[in-house]
């Protein structure tokens, strides 16, 4: 390798493209071409470094096996941060193999953390424990320490253990400031900040507050009732109640719930449930259906009883019942959530997140691009959707909505 290569390299370890590129720029050879490429990814020329990452592998020929497997990886890496979810996840696999098979343990671990965070991004939490507890990041150098440490904060965020995610940022704004990476070091404080802003409302007794990370964290763990807006559950210490796939049995809980310790009406829980404005006969008989499959849903957990205007919701075992709402609540806010991350994402990558019909989502981008809450650019299977982050707002409590409970 010759010295412009390795100066090259060097500036992009560093999180310097623009000093990389000085040295690299007008030549066409295999590993100029991979680390312009590179450097084009950190300037956020997302769709240039792609093209010149695809170059670079024809260029490093079949039998440079590992050049061409670090190509690979890089151009996930593009994949994973411009939200291209859809990249296939075999290939990367296959080159994270490769460069285990010749030793270069760094960029295989590199490989498997791509993996992990986009396990991550789609909610497989399982799968990227699972992944981060083959990987010892003590053996590593600072960047993929802090790399590390990142992803184990983002899983235990979304599990909701605040001080195991605080730990794991401290340990990695120590290893990004041994790194010296500008980019690292900012992605670690934009991490860090999540436990510093409102995740979720808590509402109780019919009044509101807002809720830290650590204190949704400490409403799970106490003797109270929870319906839990966010994930779609009922639970007390003891028991969980899924209740996403029976969406008017928890329109029902959740307004009995936030009226605790009073009784609603009839025709409010028709309206709430049923979307019912003028009820007859027929919302009336649903209605006492739907309350007698809420109270088996809910058997050891709560009682509802019949009151003279409406029904009642009491815990049988817990102190009081309060609802965790979202910090923000909208029509589409699951598709919110995701790119209040300030990142572009296509929409295929939004239905592959959220697990739902890339003609749902684009519905729903069409009608919050129409409120202006949303913006695209590109055209066709190019186009990417963005938007500012709320101020103040985390999203951790969002995402985990379409996640499954365990």
């Amino acid at each position: 390798m010759d010295s412009l290569i390795t100066a090259a390299a060097r500036a992009l370890a560093a999180g310097d493209p623009l000093g990389a590129l000085k040295r690299v720029a007008l030549r066409d050879d295999a590993p100029a071409l991979a680390l312009r490429g590179i450097a084009m990814a950190q300037l956020g020329e997302f769709a240039r470094a792609k093209m010149l990452l695809r170059s670079a592998a024809r260029a490093f020929g079949p039998r440079e096996a590992v050049a061409r497997a670090r190509c690979a990886v890089a151009e996930a890496e593009v994949a994973l941060v411009s939200r291209d979810l859809g990249w296939p996840a075999k290939a990367l696999e296959a080159a994270r193999t490769t460069l285990e098979a010749h030793g270069d343990r760094l960029n295989s671990a590199y490989a498997r953390y791509l993996a992990i965070r986009r396990l991550l991004l789609i909610g497989h939490l399982k799968e990227a424990e699972r992944g981060l507890a083959e990987l010892d990041p003590s053996l590593f150098p600072a960047p993929l320490r802090a790399t590390h440490e990142l992803a184990v904060a983002g899983v235990a965020m979304r599990r909701l253990r605040t001080q195991s995610a605080r730990d794991a940022l401290d340990r990695a704004e120590e290893a990004a400031r041994q790194a010296k990476i500008p980019a690292l070091m900012a992605e670690v404080e934009s991490a860090a900040r999540l436990l510093q802003t409102p995740a979720a409302r808590l509402i109780a007794s019919g009044e509101e507050r807002l809720l830290l990370l650590e204190e949704v964290e400490a409403v799970l763990a106490s003797r109270a009732l929870v319906v839990d807006a966010c994930r779609l559950v009922v639970r007390d210490r003891g028991t969980v109640v899924p209740l996403a796939r029976r969406p008017v049995l928890f329109a029902l809980a959740r307004t009995l719930g936030e009226a605790w310790p009073g009784d609603v009406p009839r025709d409010v829980l028709l309206t709430r449930a049923f979307g019912a404005r003028l009820a007859d006969e027929s919302h009336r008989a649903r209605l006492r259906v739907e309350i007698g499959r809420l109270r088996r849903a809910l058997r050891g957990m709560a009682v509802v009883s019949a009151t003279k205007r409406g029904f009642a919701l009491a815990p049988s075992r817990a102190g009081e019942i309060v609802v965790l709402a979202q910090p923000v609540e909208d029509e589409h806010a699951g598709v919110l959530a995701f790119l209040m991350d300030g990142e572009s994402w296509s929409s295929s990558a939004l239905a592959l997140a959220l697990g739902t019909s890339q003609r749902t989502v684009q519905r729903a981008l069409d009608s919050l691009a129409a409120a202006g809450k949303v913006q695209w650019v590109g055209r066709g299977r190019a186009r990417r959707w963005m938007t500012p982050p709320v101020p103040g707002f985390t999203t951790i409590l969002l995402l985990p909505t379409l996640l499954p409970v365990d």
